[in-house]
């Protein structure tokens, strides 16, 4: 039986084609469909899945934990085939699409659900509805529980600690973003740009019920309270807020990449995050790592400075 996926492959930020896991035939019987026979006596359908996702650390390491188990995803396609009835096989796709993006790895999902015993008259060899979903997706996604979120702050113009202090106050009045931890202020040269200011940073830990695009919506609309312009990229600015993580997502969406590309390179925004939580992670490319590991490669850490006069926390 052909797969019904027509879709080609899909390319990363770096402009590397993304891998892909292939499981085809995932048989098991259902009842969904319009017609009361079909939700009474069942049929079986026929499932084909491929995931676009990155083996690279997991071929490395020799690590199951690393990539998709393919036989629990098996398991998890025919739970969903035999689970709740619905009537169109669209919504079935959908379900399972959804489904398969939830491992962190899985960057996109081709499913193909194959109804070969569909009540058609006319002879035919099968019917197959194929979509294709990808994990950007999930940045409009409100999630089911609170995410873990990291936020990196900066400024480097007018009153740079009130703007700090000011865009603290702020996100804590955001709904459905929880303010857990605001780390220590520290003070670092500009990375790239034009000639401008020293910088003060700091990271703020949170959870959250809203989207990921809604949190970057919050972030973007405080900056612009603040008198946020991008008129030079990495100018100075009197506030930046970047979203470094949203829980274990990833997207390579020009929008709003996940987790922040370039955060593991930088100490302006690993040093805070460390003081702030001591066990920090970052999920990089080859897998998760410690905050602690990367801020010692960091290129620009030398020019950290410590501020401990400048407090952020419980400033109102």
């Amino acid at each position: 039986m052909s797969t019904g996926l027509g879709f080609g492959p899909i390319t990363q930020g770096s402009g590397r084609l993304l891998d892909q896991i292939r499981l085809s035939g995932v048989t098991a019987r259902g009842t969904h469909g319009v017609f009361d026979f079909e939700r009474r006596q069942g049929q079986d359908f026929v499932v084909d899945v491929v995931l676009h996702t990155d083996i690279s650390a997991a071929a490395a390491s020799d690590d199951l934990t690393r990539t998709t188990h393919y036989g629990e995803l098996a398991g998890t396609v025919a739970d969903i085939v035999r689970g709740d009835p619905v009537d169109l096989i669209e919504t079935l796709a959908e379900r399972i699409a959804w489904a398969c993006l939830e491992p962190p790895g899985v960057f996109a999902v081709d499913v193909a659900v194959h109804k070969p015993q569909a009540p058609i008259e006319e002879t035919f060899g099968d019917v197959v509805v194929a979509v294709r979903r990808e994990r950007t997706i999930l940045l409009e996604r409100a999630p089911a529980a609170p995410v873990p979120v990291v936020l990196a702050l900066g400024t480097n113009l007018g009153d740079r600690l009130m703007i700090l202090r000011g865009a603290v106050r702020d996100l804590r009045a955001v709904e459905g973003l929880e303010v857990d931890v605001v780390s220590p202020v520290i003070q670092t040269d500009p990375v790239g740009g034009p000639d401008q200011p020293d910088y003060l940073n700091a990271v703020v830990l949170a959870t959250s019920t809203l989207s990921a695009n809604d949190v970057l919506a919050a972030c973007n609309r405080i900056e612009g309270e603040f008198g946020r312009e991008r008129t030079v990229r990495w100018g100075p600015r009197t506030l930046d807020i970047d979203v470094i993580s949203y829980g274990e997502l990833r997207s390579y969406d020009e929008k709003l990449t996940l987790p922040h590309p370039r955060a593991h390179e930088r100490a302006f925004v690993l040093a805070p995050w460390l003081a702030a939580d001591e066990n920090a992670t970052l999920l990089t490319a080859s897998g998760p790592e410690k905050v602690a590991t990367l801020l010692e490669q960091a290129p620009d850490r030398i020019s950290l400075r410590q501020r401990p006069e400048l407090t952020l926390e419980h400033w109102a």
